[in-house]
């Protein structure tokens, strides 16, 4: 008896696509178009450096006002001071955090490989510039690495990854181009797998979730995808399931208990040699307050109504709760999705959807999370205009958050009525908000963009 879920005969998102050619040359401009945007994006960041440095490696002059009035300010040029990286400290070790919340001795509020980055990208240098420099020579490989793998998937559309506004806004502002590249890479090996061999899904889904455990160890984010990855395993992927199988259990668990695995032994290291150290980067995050720096919805949508300290409370809760609650939400609709429609679990939906909530609902949304976002629009068949619409979203929040940063700072009027730059904000937070709300429920409904390989579909019932 064959497998009949032949829905799988023409894959998802490759109907009518096989007529538009996209081969290595193709790939080469793509890979090469974000590099010349990474380089824009450079630039755009190290014009907040020099031309002369204080006795700390500090730029000089007007630091802090350029880096607002300019918008050029970046969180690894801004950390160079204060984080003990000027110092060249090996991250966590000897750390720990005071009590006045401020981190000490070398620990950064960051996961353990993400602080490995930024040791690694100050080693050499002297000055917050060779800082910047020596991080974005760091980072620059996974962009483009993350370029040529969306490519290899979904062909000309990623050059939404490739040469969109994000890319030089955001790409050297934090570190954040390894964590991206770890989930991106997850889907590709989901679908694509390694090697002239064809690899059974489950070997394939296990090397993603490490892929994905990795990416908790740069930025958290990924490991919420480890979920829709084991439902997809649990329902048989596009391959199916065996003769009389219902689910494969032990497959789902196998995915679940590698990235688990990743994450200890990632971790393991660094909590065996400065527990202290290593449990302040969480204690950080865990007791930041929703502030003005923080940029998400409850500050926006609470503090006009409250107190600073009420405020605090009700989010502490409601904040992981919503989270916790959108995460199983999409879970849940997308298990709707693959009963109704049969074919496969859509565990990339799901995950672009889990990654909507999160953004949304989270304490906190830097302006550097839409790169998190981006690749999804290009993973998904959905019209492009969500993502100029996000994109546009986006630049009144980059661009305007530092003016307005800039108006209160340094004493110019901020007022909601003064200038453009508040209104950019508001314009930014509720955007994106509504948008993320949006998104949310359109990417349940996508396709993927990418064809399957052949190899790893069943064969068609005769």
């Amino acid at each position: 008896m064959s497998v009949t879920r032949e829905v799988s005969a023409v894959p998802e998102g490759a109907r009518g696509e096989r007529s538009h050619r996209f081969g290595r040359t193709a790939l080469a401009a793509l890979v090469l178009l974000c590099g010349v945007t990474l380089l824009l994006g450079f630039a755009n960041k190290d014009r907040c450096t020099g031309p002369r440095f204080d006795q700390w490696g500090r730029s000089a002059p007007d630091y802090e006002e350029r880096n607002k009035a300019e918008v050029c300010y970046s969180d690894i040029q801004h950390l160079w001071i204060g984080r003990d990286v000027d110092r060249h400290v090996f991250p966590y070790v000897h750390g720990s955090i005071n009590s006045k919340g401020v981190l000490i001795g070398g620990t950064v509020e960051y996961p353990v490989l993400t602080g490995l980055l930024i040791w690694a990208g100050a080693v050499f240098a002297h000055t917050d510039a060779a800082f910047l420099l020596f991080s974005a020579l760091l980072m620059a490989p996974f962009g483009l690495a993350t370029a040529w793998l969306l490519g290899k998937l979904s062909r000309w559309r990623a050059l939404l990854w490739a040469v969109g506004p994000p890319m030089v806004l955001y790409a050297f502002h934090n570190w954040d181009l390894p964590v991206v590249f770890c989930a991106v890479a997850a889907v590709y090996v989901v679908h694509r797998g390694w090697g002239r061999t064809p690899k059974p899904l489950v070997d394939r889904a296990v090397v993603a979730s490490v892929l994905l455990g990795v990416g908790f160890a740069f930025k958290i984010y990924p490991a919420a995808f480890v979920l829709p990855l084991c439902l997809y395993v649990l329902t048989g992927g596009r391959e199916g399931l065996k003769d009389g199988e219902r689910y494969d259990v032990p497959g789902a668990v196998k995915v679940a208990f590698a990235s688990i695995v990743t994450v200890v032994l990632v971790n393991l290291p660094f909590a065996i040699a400065g527990f202290e150290g290593w449990q302040a980067s969480f204690t950080f995050q865990q007791l930041r307050r929703v502030d003005i720096t923080t940029n998400s919805i409850w500050f926006w949508s609470m503090r006009p109504f409250m107190t600073d300290d009420t405020m605090q409370g009700i989010v502490d809760v409601l904040s992981p709760v919503g989270i916790l609650a959108s995460f199983g939400l999409a879970c849940w609709l997308g298990w709707r999705r693959f009963r109704r429609e049969g074919g496969s679990y859509p565990w990339v939906p799901v995950s672009a959807a889990m990654l909507c909530g999160f953004l949304l609902l989270h304490k906190v949304h830097s302006p550097q999370y839409t790169l998190w976002l981006v690749p999804m629009f290009v993973l998904l068949r959905v019209p492009l205009g969500w993502a100029f619409a996000y994109f546009a979203a986006d630049l009144a929040m980059g661009i305007g958050i530092f003016r307005w940063y800039y108006a209160i700072e340094f004493g110019e009027p901020s007022g909601i009525y003064d200038g453009f730059s508040a209104q950019a904000v508001v314009i930014g937070v509720w955007g994106r908000a509504a948008l993320l709300a949006a998104l949310f429920f359109v990417f349940l409904k996508a396709r993927v963009t990418f064809p399957e390989r052949k190899r790893f579909l069943p064969k068609v019932a005769s």
